[in-house]
């Protein structure tokens, strides 16, 4: 399982770990994630995604997963990410023709 969130695209960085005497050893910062269980609000289910604090601080902000996903480049999304966004395109599209 890879260190890197499903919504947002964030993984490790690197950087120097820098002591007293200042000599630096490299080390890696990894992201904060959680697994968390996600409702849909159009297609009334949950997923369960694996995402940053950050991003889940986001989705409240935004107002939930269904406005954040559409909204979101696809480039930064994982393929579950990129599936659930498909199936909240398609019920937003046939709920708008209907």
């Amino acid at each position: 399982m890879s260190r890197r969130c499903e919504l947002t695209g964030i993984g490790p960085m690197v950087g120097h770990h820098v002591s007293h005497s200042n000599v630096k050893t490299k080390r890696r910062f990894l992201p904060s994630l959680k697994t968390v269980k996600l409702a849909s609000e159009s297609l009334g289910q949950t997923f369960s995604l694996r995402i940053s604090n950050a991003a889940l601080r986001t989705l409240d902000y935004k107002g939930g997963l269904d406005v954040f996903i559409v909204k979101a480049r696809d480039e930064k999304l994982s393929t579950s990410a990129l599936r659930i966004k498909r199936q909240v395109k398609a019920k937003l599209a046939e709920q708008a023709a209907a």
